[in-house]
């Protein structure tokens, strides 16, 4: 059976840590969930898909306003387990990818958001492809400087 929630308890959040560190490696398990909590306190939240009693599919959202485009979800971070990656999908439709992105966007209307969106890094091609397939647009390029 397949459920997506909210990762709210610490068996949760550290259910969600083998997932999520495919795609943020530099991660320490140890201090994972004291990582999420003090994010949490920012408003971050950490979602999950189930199946077979273990998380193969993890985003880390958060909500804010900004003055360019109102009330926003914008996810951190979406991953599914490099694993589950081929045996994902009972129709082409279906991949616990796109199940966990339209709970997304679920999420996001009930909470009057207006928009979605995240950044992916320039090397991510399958995640750009899965995002247009999404019926996401390209909308900016996105800067940063190490300080």
């Amino acid at each position: 059976m397949i459920s997506i929630q909210l990762a709210e308890s610490d068996f949760h959040i550290l259910g969600c840590f083998a997932v999520i560190s495919q795609l943020r490696p530099h991660l320490e398990q140890t201090k994972f969930v004291e990582q999420v909590r003090y994010q949490m306190q920012e408003g971050y939240k950490l979602a999950f898909l189930e199946a077979e009693n273990q998380a193969v599919a993890v985003a880390g959202f958060r909500i804010y306003n900004c003055l360019a485009s109102g009330k926003i979800l914008y996810i951190d971070d979406l991953v599914v387990d490099e694993l589950k990656r081929c045996l994902r999908r009972a129709t082409p439709t279906h991949s616990y990818g796109q199940q966990l992105f339209q709970w997304l966007i679920e999420y996001a209307r009930n909470h009057d958001c207006k928009h979605l969106s995240l950044d992916s890094s320039v090397q991510r091609f399958a995640a750009h492809r899965f995002y247009l397939m999404q019926r996401m647009s390209i909308t900016s390029h996105h800067f940063s400087r190490e300080l």
